[in-house]
């Protein structure tokens, strides 16, 4: 009998999207995926089942699926409101992120949230981070339009996620503390059979050199021979660079892969050093 690993993901919306996304990048092939629930993969022993985000950290940890693409804040949430619900968080897949903050109206004088009325859709969270920090907050549990509630009276402050901040300016409303970052995370049950473990570990694997490959970028520029060592301990990369005499021995090519963000930090460093021809290309995979 076959075991097909079956792996949950959001049924509609940008997170959902974006899982598919991955997962086709890490080439794994689908039938069309328009309105169905559960869609198998044509080229590998795959299942796809499309559900509510928040049904998913109770699937995986029931082990009716084996792995989840989920926000962080959905699995605190869950967790925090019902201990039975165990998963493992195996990578962070650095989309869809965000942060549960708290907000005010803009107009409101706010010394502290202590002993206000707070609205939102995480109240496990929000119970938790109160507790932590040993403030008292009424606790109100809204589901849809919460930046509302303030304007009729159901709450005083709201505690909701943002992303670039444009909803909160759009309702009159002004981020305070954030309470937690949250990313789009890869989860796995705590009860994989042996049979699954191979091919679980085949996809983990992929999806972690799409991953890497999306913040890194491949390096080769021009220098003088003279100056290659110099010029190699301004960027750090996975493994030694690959260092190429040119026809004009004088001269060698340096290749190397780097983070993005590292290499825009020593760009300058790199042209001031004698570094020359530098070109940055994208790695669409990338395997250690």
């Amino acid at each position: 009998m076959e075991s097909r690993v079956k792996i949950a993901i959001q049924k509609n919306g940008r997170l959902s999207a974006e899982s598919l996304s991955i997962l086709k990048k890490c080439g794994i092939e689908f039938s069309d995926s328009n309105n169905k629930l559960f869609i198998k993969s044509t080229n590998m022993l795959i299942d796809l089942l499309m559900v509510r985000d928040d049904d998913i950290p109770r699937l995986v940890s029931q082990n009716i699926a084996d792995l989840g693409i989920v926000g962080e804040n959905v699995v605190s949430e869950k967790q925090l409101s019902d201990s039975s619900l165990k998963s493992k968080t195996i990578l962070k897949l650095g989309f869809s992120k965000c942060r549960l903050s708290f907000a005010k109206p803009k107009e409101m004088i706010l010394d502290s949230i202590s002993n206000k009325k707070i609205a939102t859709s995480y109240p496990a969270i929000v119970k938790n981070y109160l507790e932590k920090k040993d403030i008292s907050a009424e606790i109100i549990e809204i589901h849809g339009s919460v930046e509302l509630t303030p304007f009729v009276e159901i709450s005083d402050i709201i505690a909701d996620l943002v992303s670039t901040g444009s909803t909160l300016e759009s309702n009159n409303l002004t981020e305070l503390d954030s309470i937690m970052d949250s990313q789009a995370i890869l989860i796995q049950s705590n009860s994989i059979t042996s049979k699954k473990l191979p091919l679980i570990d085949k996809v983990v694997s992929r999806i972690n050199s799409v991953i890497k490959a999306k913040d890194s970028k491949y390096i080769m520029f021009n220098a003088d021979t003279d100056d290659a060592d110099q010029l190699i301990k301004l960027l750090p990369s996975a493994e030694s660079p690959t260092v190429i005499p040119l026809a004009d021995r004088s001269k060698v090519a340096i290749h190397t892969v780097c983070k993005e963000d590292i290499f825009w930090k020593t760009i300058e460093s790199l042209k001031s050093r004698g570094a020359s021809s530098i070109l940055v290309l994208p790695i669409e995979k990338l395997s250690y």
